[in-house]
């Protein structure tokens, strides 16, 4: 991806989202630019308004730690937003390189530790994704959670190309519009964190052809991180379910993230996971029953 490119849109949809109002200067009579002119950054940066405008052009390389906080500060960045910055800087440095997450083939696989790990949950859907959302291994639950990901072989495995590719996406996440926005924050963070993965590229070049939807979320350079929450689904065999999620970074395995979802003790969604759970146990008996 051209990292001049998405600097100069990342910072002038940032500048284009804050009211003079919310930077606490006089919003005037006359704009006619949304957001802030560049010479409010770059008085609220404390930098030249030649400098800001080359900044805003897409030229970070050599840009001081200093400077990158006080444009995060001035552009009221979230701490997703500020990460993202510093990995453009990172790029435009060519240092992302020293912590770019290790390549790794189409058949990486669980090593037996970790599929015991997922295996041992057992009252919630556990999954190991990397940054394109692919699914790269699954504890049982989360496998029959996510049937309708599995069941077309177009997707994948991947649930970005599920949210934007297939139809059954609309039935599976209620609130779809915020799933959706969900999705293409976390590849654009992933873009902005590993800018050089071949895989990503392909996806993104895909889902912005195949996918009007896909294609505006992508243009609005929104970031986010998506490490606790909660979400509704809506299973085809179990019905209705909110559950929680907590996503874990991997140390062991820079890149990938362990998620495991989880319902409120007591409450209906969580006789719906063990519902869920006995589907699945059935399903597979059959399965292995047919393969017999």
């Amino acid at each position: 991806m051209d990292n001049q490119a998405e600097v100069r849109e990342f910072l002038t949809s940032r500048r284009a989202k804050i009211t003079p109002e919310q930077a606490g200067l006089p919003s005037g009579s006359r704009r006619r630019v949304p957001g802030l002119r560049r010479s409010e950054v770059a008085a609220l940066a404390d930098v030249s308004v030649e400098y800001y405008a080359k900044l805003e052009r897409g030229n970070l390389a050599g840009v001081s730690p200093a400077v990158l906080e006080a444009l995060a500060r001035a552009l009221q960045l979230d701490d997703a937003e500020r990460a993202h910055l510093l990995n453009l800087a990172h790029t435009a440095d060519g240092s992302d390189a020293l912590t770019r997450p290790r390549r790794r083939t189409a058949q990486w696989k669980a090593h037996r530790s970790l599929q015991w790990v997922l295996d041992a949950v057992t009252a919630g859907p556990a999954f190991v994704r990397n940054g394109r959302m692919d699914l790269l291994a699954t504890n049982q639950l989360a496998r029959a959670f996510y049937t309708d990901v599995y069941a077309a072989a177009g997707n994948q495995a991947n649930l970005a190309r599920f949210q934007f590719l297939d139809p059954a996406s609309r039935r599976f996440y209620p609130d779809w519009e915020q799933a959706a926005d969900v999705a293409v924050s976390i590849l654009r963070t992933e873009a902005g964190r590993n800018p050089h993965d071949k895989g990503l590229h392909d996806l993104v070049g895909e889902l912005s052809t195949r996918s009007d939807d896909f294609r505006t979320r992508w243009g609005a350079h929104n970031v986010r991180h998506h490490g606790t929450g909660t979400k509704r689904f809506h299973h085809h065999a179990v019905g209705d379910l909110a559950l929680a999620y907590e996503g874990l970074e991997m140390a062991a395995e820079p890149g990938l993230t362990l998620t495991i979802y989880t319902a409120e003790p007591g409450s209906a969604h969580e006789e719906g996971l063990r519902l869920l759970a006995s589907w699945a146990a059935t399903s597979q008996t059959l399965t292995s029953r047919s393969s017999d």
